[in-house]
């Protein structure tokens, strides 16, 4: 009779076999929030149940009216007591304006208010603005502190209500296909930057040396991690934070008599990366 020996577990990987890999991100990672919500309001426009027609110039609406004639097959009908698009003379509502035997308009799915297109158009410009001009540590907070105070000083001077009154008159209107087009485009090109070309500028971190490459398509270098220095650059609190999610921007830089001066910028997860990182570096291999 045989007796079967346990199996011994393989052994778990020591931690001299971990490494590190750090990517740089282009500043189009932070332009998410404009297809999100570009999806959003595409998504609810195409829910609305309202629509959208293009009408020539010198249109008229009249409230009430009673409308008899054919349908679009041929049979009478009659409407009474309807609200009434009224084009001016030999004008249609056809693809082509002039020829009444083009074919019919197609109405575009659309949300009933201007809400939706004064929120994307704000998006958009805000994270055009956070993106481009970089607030960084002391800065942030002197943002956020004159934001308040003009909000404080409108509120006591009456402006406020002057403002809202003439924020208004903003009618900003995009169709649910306008939207999805944008949001599509945009979303595909961030996607494709994020997992592809973002990737090709990386440095990946082992016990005893760091690799680097700092440009698409350019080779990697090896250096010593002996003396190696990390920094994390002050945080700009609305690009790191809240359109990055706790990214920020890691300076490396080697001692000797060639050192070396990397920049990281746009690190997901960046304290956390650095502690990871600085738990490799302290591991000497044998």
């Amino acid at each position: 009779m045989s007796i079967e020996q346990p199996q011994t577990p393989p052994p778990k990987p020591s931690a001299d076999d971990r490494q590190i890999t750090v990517i740089s991100h282009s500043s189009l990672f932070y332009w998410w929030p404009v297809w999100a919500i570009g999806f959003l309001l595409g998504f609810f426009s195409l829910l609305s149940g309202y629509r959208m027609a293009v009408v020539p110039k010198d249109s008229e609406i009249v409230r009430g009216a009673e409308v008899i004639g054919p349908t679009l097959e041929g049979k009478e009908t009659r409407y009474k007591d309807r609200d009434v698009l009224v084009l001016p003379e030999r004008k249609y509502l056809t693809q082509d304006p002039d020829d009444p035997n083009s074919p019919p308009q197609k109405l575009r799915q659309i949300w009933k208010g201007r809400e939706f297109g004064v929120l994307f158009a704000m998006v958009l410009l805000l994270v055009i603005v956070i993106t481009n001009v970089p607030l960084r540590g002391l800065w942030s907070f002197m943002v956020i502190f004159l934001i308040v105070a003009l909000s404080i000083i409108f509120a006591l001077a009456g402006w406020w209500e002057i403002i809202f009154r003439y924020f208004g008159y903003l009618d900003i209107r995009i169709n649910a296909g306008g939207y999805i087009f944008i949001s599509s485009i945009l979303f595909a090109v961030w996607l494709f930057t994020v997992l592809v070309f973002d990737r090709q500028i990386y440095m990946v971190f082992t016990p005893g040396q760091f690799k680097v490459c700092t440009e698409i398509g350019g080779g990697e270098q090896t250096y010593s991690t002996v003396g190696l220095t990390l920094e994390k650059q002050r945080s700009d609190l609305f690009r790191h934070w809240i359109l990055g999610l706790g990214s920020g921007d890691l300076i490396v830089k080697t001692t000797g008599a060639q050192a070396h001066h990397f920049e990281m910028p746009n690190v997901l997860f960046i304290s956390r990366k650095m502690q990871l990182i600085e738990d490799v570096v302290r591991k000497i291999p044998d």
